[in-house]
């Protein structure tokens, strides 16, 4: 592929970089309004390196260069983190570049583009998803020429691997397409999904980023922490694709068999348990049944900031909780519900007896208040209580600890079949 740079061994340098986007931008024509659509500061990635060679690439030979955060339902960056995660002020900035968040909640900020009929959603999702689903995107698009994806590729609980398309839905996208597809993926449930190429959520975003009116260049990447490890340029399903490839052999570790209990410790780039509870997703499929994990953070004193006060009233389950109680979840945000079931896994529901059976355990270690997570129907652990140095030592226990945990996936042979 033009414009790709895999290396699965070492960190790429910045020619290394410069080198890939200039073969692999040199098809977008001189003077046209270009958008990148490029992560928050939730996902690892050397950012500052990344923005100041495309705008020093791109800018010159543009009428615009403007830079849209796709958030999804994340929190808006404020101009402070702006600069910090990019790297430059607003005043170092090309004359011709502002950076600017998706709105998702604003529907004067969101166009419809099309409406994706209940017969091909059926069909890309297998039958899961039956009704039509709107594709309202961020508005701006349109005053666009042409839109780059440029953002990092690592396995995902919802759509198998993150990047490509998923800057589009959820990224820019409006709160009904980011409901379905969330929901979507906890219907076939985070442990089948995590790590896979070929999920019906990719399908499905995949589909619905085809209809948008301009054509689209994808800059996936690959990094092991702030490293960048492959880099690759064009289509944006094949350039998803490879770098999907190369991220499956760096972040995901194979395990022979299930561990009874896992410190999963977030990186402190996650703000809230929204965010943070990457470091649940990532390590389930490597607990075996009747494990805990633990995710120890003590900077976490927010749930969401988002959905804090519906993920309040709702809590935790696991999915039949949701599926066997449909009409009485009816209005719950499908993102919200997904969210749920995806922090406390695998499990089932007996709706006769109203007796819930997760899989695992999962608590909280956190600064947030005991009384709120036993609330929302997770366990709580005072965290000062906790000594991570204690649990290395654990290892004869099956006893796992992670470090900046939410970006390698574990994954143990034995809970495969």
């Amino acid at each position: 592929m033009e414009g790709s740079v895999p290396s699965a061994g070492s960190e790429l340098t910045e020619r290394d970089v410069r080198d890939a986007l200039e073969q692999g931008l040199e098809g977008i024509p001189s003077g046209k309004r270009v958008l990148v659509l490029i992560p928050d500061g939730t996902r690892h990635a050397p950012m500052p390196l990344l923005f100041r060679v495309m705008c020093e690439l791109v800018a010159p030979r543009s009428a615009r260069l403007d830079f849209v955060i796709a958030l999804g339902t994340h929190a808006a960056m404020t101009d402070e983190t702006i600069d910090r995660h990019v790297g430059m002020s607003a005043s170092d900035r090309p004359a011709n570049t502002v950076i600017f968040n998706h709105e998702w909640e604003h529907p004067d900020a969101l166009t419809r583009i099309a409406t994706m009929d209940a017969a091909t959603v059926q069909l890309l999702t297998g039958g899961l998803l039956h009704e039509a689903i709107p594709v309202d995107l961020n508005r701006a698009i349109l005053e666009y020429d042409h839109l780059v994806i440029y953002g990092p590729v690592a396995p995902h609980e919802v759509a198998g691997f993150s990047g490509g398309a998923k800057y589009v839905v959820p990224g820019i996208a409006g709160p009904e397409i980011i409901s379905q597809t969330h929901w979507l993926g906890a219907l076939v449930s985070s442990m089948h999904t995590i790590g896979v190429k070929d999920t019906a959520v990719r399908r499905l975003i995949d589909a619905a980023t085809d209809l948008v009116p301009r054509p689209i260049t994808c800059v996936a990447f690959v990094v092991r922490g702030d490293s960048l490890r492959g880099m690759f340029v064009g289509d944006f399903r094949e350039a998803w694709s490879m770098a999907a490839d190369l991220s499956g052999q760096l972040e995901i570790v194979h395990v022979p068999r299930g561990y009874r209990s896992v410190l999963s410790m977030p990186s402190p780039i996650y703000q809230d348990l929204w965010t943070a509870a990457k470091a649940m997703y990532k390590t389930e499929p490597a607990v075996a049944d009747g494990g805990e994990v633990v995710i120890y953070a003590p900077h976490l004193s927010e749930i969401s900031y988002t959905h804090g006060r519906l993920i309040d009233e709702v809590g935790y389950h696991v999915l039949e909780y949701f599926t066997k109680q449909g009409d009485r979840f009816a209005s719950v945000p499908g993102v919200v519900r997904a969210h749920s079931t995806h922090v406390k896994g695998a499990g089932s529901y007996d709706a006769s007896g109203h007796v819930e059976s997760p899989r695992i355990s999962v608590t909280l270690a956190t600064a947030i208040p005991e009384e709120r997570c036993r609330r929302v129907n997770l366990g709580y652990l005072d965290p000062r209580e906790i000594h991570p140095e204690e649990w290395e030592g654990r290892e004869a226990e099956r006893t796992l600890v992670v470090h900046d945990a939410g970006e390698t996936l574990y994954r143990a042979e034995d809970l495969t079949a």
